[in-house]
This record gives structure tokens, sequence and C-alpha cells, in this order.
């Protein structure tokens, strides 16, 4: 049976600020934007909320840090443990290592092994990084993301830690390309496949080309402006579960208005259907 999670984005309005890194050309450096937002739960506190509501691990955005100190990073960890609770991937959410500006792609590679320590020290077992954010028609990107993240895989294996990648960002918004990327990087490199993110008429051939490749499955629904999921667009992604023999973990997604307690519930409701 499927191991249940949740990400933190799927309570982005309770975890207090979101402290979003972006690229800056004039300085030709990341910097930091903070956007405010409400603390309903400390993120040392989730852990031992989930483990109530019976979930078995935790996926956590890496703009929800408020520290990364080794020792609120010990505390975190802590947290997970005594919650028992699995940190199943940390979702770093900025790099574009498939750029053709050397400057940008170096800092960036910088980056992302940084947060590659940071999830060593927490003790997540993998780490999301976008494999780019050039066209999905670029050959050339794609080819650079490739090279940079079998060097990353490097980086990362030396220190017990995963690199996944995500149909997430344009240069995987194609299946080809994640398939791509997946035949030609270090074989420990895996897929997350989000249901929500192909779009378009193909949408589902896509999905079901990626699945076989994936250990992970956000679970994400079309929202209405009640919050409420489109239910039968929903089941027929995760029957593409089912057809595709998946056996990995899914992690509940819900970014729709209104209490986001609820709408993961609501989101469980039907993936429970399928555990």
């Amino acid at each position: 049976m499927p191991n249940l999670s949740v990400s933190t984005w799927s309570l982005h309005r309770n975890l207090g600020p979101l402290r979003w890194t972006v690229w800056d050309d004039e300085q030709n450096e990341q910097i930091v934007e903070i956007k405010a937002q409400p603390e309903t739960i400390k993120l040392l506190d989730l852990p031992e909320k989930l483990a109530s509501k019976g979930f078995d691990m935790i996926e956590i955005c890496h703009f929800h840090f408020p520290s990364t100190d080794s020792e609120y990073l010990s505390e975190l960890r802590n947290a997970c443990k005594r919650a028992n609770i699995t940190f199943h991937t940390l979702l770093l959410d900025y790099g574009d290592i498939s750029t053709n500006d050397p400057i940008r792609r170096e800092k960036d590679l910088e980056f992302i092994q940084n947060w590659i320590d940071i999830a060593a020290t927490v003790g997540a077992e993998r780490i999301r990084v976008i494999a780019g954010d050039s066209s999905p028609d670029d050959s050339e990107a794609l080819e650079r993301s490739i090279q940079n993240l079998n060097k990353l895989a490097l980086y990362a294996t030396d220190r017990g830690v995963r690199i996944v990648i995500e149909n997430f960002r344009a240069l995987t918004s194609k299946a080809d390309n994640c398939i791509k990327i997946l035949k030609n990087s270090d074989t420990s490199i895996r897929m997350i496949t989000d249901l929500g993110n192909f779009k378009g008429d193909d949408k589902y051939e896509e999905l079901a080309t990626i699945l076989p490749y994936s250990d992970s499955v956000h679970a994400k629904a079309n929202f209405d402006s009640d919050g409420l999921p489109d239910i039968e667009e929903f089941r027929t992604c995760l029957d593409l579960l089912v057809d595709t023999n998946y056996n990995g973990s899914i992690t509940l997604i819900y970014d729709g208005p209104g209490d986001m307690w609820e709408g993961i519930e609501r989101v469980r409701k039907i993936v429970d259907s399928y555990l």
C-alpha cells in the first residue's frame, strides 16, 4: 500500500511567511523575497499534527524553512523522528540548471548543493531539483540540464540524499523530456509525477508515459472557486495509477481557497479509495 504524505504547499497559508528565492539580474545573484502569511501552526509542530491525522510522510518546500541553522535543522529532524513521520522530500522551488547564462548556472548549482547539504542535515531522504526553466524545445538546454543533474546526483549520493525531478516548470512540461532526462542521467535520479501539472489534450497520455518511472506522485486536482475538486477529472488521473501498477508514495496537494485542512481532507477522501 502506498504511503500517504502531505506537502507543506497544501498548508502554505498556515505556516507563516513564504521566503521566495528569485534571481536578481542586476546583482547577478539570488535574493529572497518575503510574502507575509499567517502562522497558525509552526513547522516544528507539523509532524506531530500529521501523525495524529494518520499520515506517514511529509514533504517540505524550501521557502517554508524559517531557519537553516544547524540547531533548527536538528530540532526539525527530531520532531519528525518523535512523530514517526518520514521526511520524504525537500521540495526545492528555485534553480535553473538549464540556463545558458554561465554565471547564473554556476551560482544556482552552488545554491542547490547548499540545499542538498541542508537536506542531509535535516534528514530528508530526497530533494526535488527543478530540471530547468528553458523552453521544452531547447535541446541544448536539455543537455545542460542532464549534465548538471549528473553532477548534483554525485554530490547528493555522497551525502545520502537522492535527487528527484518533477514534471514541473517549462523544460519538463513534456513527458518526452522527462524520459530523456531520466534515461541519460545517473540511475539514482527518480521522478515525481504531479497529476495536475501537464496541460492540454494529451495530458493523460503524458501522465501514463512518466508514471512507470516515478516513485512519488503529487495528487493534485483541479479546484473550483469554492475549493471543491473536479472529482471526475481527478479520478481519471488516479485511475492511471492503477493502470500503471503504481506503488510509490502519494502526496496530497491542496492549493484551492478556504480552509486548507478541510481542502486536504477533501482530496484525501478521494485518494483513500485508491489505497
